[in-house]
Order: structure tokens, then C-alpha cells, then sequence
């Protein structure tokens, strides 16, 4: 009965931390570590000690891939760039990469990164759009790709 409830506020602050991520991403194209530090560590302790449909080692090696794919990507992006006013990604991105692979494992993380990168694509080019924020469509698409490992793998 207890861990119920320290579950259901353990996920309840995660929510809570990345509805704030998306709209201040959405609104000054900044994802504060505030929010960003206590999801992370939100998505330790429920993959740690709690059923979730990612194991703990698929967890970690999922945080550390994509962490290492945001370096990786903020690595070309800032080779290719010529004179920006803002970079293409931000660390705010790769550390929010990061924390979806803890909570989505190496599969989810794929899935997740496809289906953002798919809507975001779309958010901009019907926006007209040269900077677009990536955290709201990270999360939407973490969120559905929790749906298709948990219902459809």
C-alpha cells in the first residue's frame, strides 16, 4: 500500500517536471535543470524499484546512449554550422536525451526520438519555424512510445 503511494508521487513529480520542461522549452527555449535533474532521478527510482516495463541495466545503458547520441549529434550540428544566432541543439536537449533513455530504455528511446523528430519536422515547416523547440515533441513522443513497448512489443 505504501509503495503505491510513493509510486503515485514519484510519477505524479515526473509529470509535473515534464510538463514544466516542455512549456518553458516552448516558451523561452530553455529547459531548466530544476525540472530536468528531479525527472531523471524520478526515472532511476521507479525503473530501480518499481515494475516498469524497462529493466534496470536496459535503463542505464538507455540514459548513457542517449546522452552520447545528443553529444554526437550537438557535435556535427555545431561542425556544420555557419554564423547562428542560437545553436541547433542545446544542452538542455542532450540532457533531456539522457533522462528518456533512463526512462524509456535503448528501444523506447528510438521510438521516441523517431516520433519527435517526425512531429517536430511537421511543427516547423507548417510554422515556418527556423528554431524549434524540441522538448514538447520529446515528451509526447517518450509518452507514446511507452505506449507501444508497453501494448505492442
Amino acid at each position: 500500500m505504501i509503495s503505491y503511494i510513493f509510486f503515485s508521487l514519484v510519477l505524479s513529480g515526473a509529470i509535473f517536471c515534464a510538463v514544466r520542461m516542455a512549456t518553458n522549452d516552448l516558451k523561452r527555449r530553455i529547459i531548466p535543470d530544476v525540472y530536468l535533474f528531479p525527472f531523471l532521478f524520478a526515472g532511476l527510482l521507479i525503473t530501480t524499484f518499481f515494475p516498469w516495463p524497462i529493466t534496470v541495466a536496459d535503463s542505464v545503458i538507455g540514459g548513457s546512449m542517449g546522452y552520447c547520441l545528443g553529444l554526437v549529434v550537438g557535435f556535427i550540428f555545431e561542425k556544420i554550422k555557419k554564423k547562428q544566432k542560437y545553436p541547433p541543439i542545446g544542452m538542455g536537449d542532450i540532457k533531456l536525451l539522457g533522462a528518456g533513455g533512463i526512462w524509456l530504455g535503448t528501444m523506447g528511446l528510438a521510438i521516441a526520438m523517431v516520433i519527435s523528430c517526425v512531429l517536430s519536422g511537421i511543427w516547423g515547416y507548417r510554422n515556418k519555424q527556423k528554431y524549434i523547440p524540441f522538448a514538447p515533441f520529446f515528451l509526447v513522443g517518450g509518452f507514446l512510445s511507452l505506449i507501444i513497448i508497453q501494448f505492442l512489443i
